[in-house]
């Protein structure tokens, strides 16, 4: 299969384009600078040069392969609306293109943010939520199921983690307790989040290319819930900080992330793809000094 990646060189790309090249996949990847393009071709992955900007080269990239994954999205939150209603705009010219011919297009969300209660597969996300208005691109990524594509989502947890993150959301955890002088948590601390190991997620997006059905979505969480406070204590004990609960208005946009209670279930995307984590567990990988040393 002929499958196109674009974030090809990010985090959970390097995973997803280790996993398709390694089934004999044949993989090219969009990347936006040399050194990116350097990364890819060390797994066996051909870069094209370029970024989500360039719609007519994204186009004719998704109508040239088998597959297409949809990676790449900035985490910056002072640019955020406008990545997502480029990100639409990219979607409808895709419909456009690819309407009937049954070509694979998944792309990367995050699980919804259901407050106090174990978000599902069926379960939408919330546009008043934390990073909610991406709920937008999910809704485009399904409708174009209905135009005859193989389209679904693979929604991402709160935490990808695994040796090497440097850009996830718990190295910005890391980086903000640094800068507080705290080992931060919201209220008591016992609010949740969902994790998955990075490997787990790269094979889960794989499987989702090559088998999941039009209109899938996919939850690859590998842990329900992770509790905060114990998150707290272990960066506390590696990094030599008092853990301790913070305002989340302190926090900024973060504060929403941090002190939500998200849990998130992942039991249909594990019966309908037979897929299984078997990765370390977060706390597991902080103890392990990934994110503090």
């Amino acid at each position: 299969m002929r499958v196109f990646v674009t974030g090809a060189s990010g985090w959970i790309g390097t995973a997803l384009t280790t996993e398709l090249v390694a089934a004999g996949h044949e993989v090219r990847g969009l990347v936006r600078s040399e050194a990116s393009a350097e990364r890819v071709r060390l797994v066996g992955v051909t870069p094209v040069m370029g970024d989500m900007g360039d719609h007519d080269l994204l186009v004719a990239e998704a109508l040239d392969a088998d597959a297409t994954a949809h990676l790449a999205f900035t985490l910056d939150f002072a640019e955020f609306d406008s990545a997502v209603d480029n990100e639409v705009r990219l979607l409808e010219r895709l419909g456009d293109a690819l309407g009937g011919t049954s070509k694979a297009f998944f792309a990367a969300s995050g699980t919804p943010t259901s407050l106090g209660q174990l978000a599902t597969e069926g379960d939408e996300l919330d546009p008043a939520g934390p990073a909610g208005s991406r709920s937008r691109t999910a809704r485009a990524v399904l409708a174009l199921a209905e135009r005859g594509i193989r389209s679904g989502l693979v929604r991402m947890p709160r935490s990808v983690h695994g040796e090497g993150d440097r850009n996830g959301l718990i190295a910005m955890l890391v980086g903000l307790d640094r800068q507080l002088g705290t080992a931060a948590y919201v209220g008591d601390g016992s609010n949740r989040w969902p994790a998955v190991h990075i490997s787990d997620a790269g094979r889960l997006f794989r499987l989702a290319l090559e088998t999941a059905p039009a209109g899938a979505v996919l939850h690859a969480v590998g842990e329900e819930g992770v509790v905060m406070r114990e998150v707290a204590d272990v960066i506390a004990r590696k990094t030599g900080l008092t853990a301790s609960s913070v305002d989340s208005d302190q926090l900024g946009m973060f504060g929403a992330l941090l002190g939500g209670d998200q849990p998130a279930s992942s039991s249909a995307t594990r019966h309908l793809l037979a897929w299984e984590p078997t990765g370390p567990t977060l706390l597991e990988d902080l103890e392990a000094g990934y994110y503090t040393s």
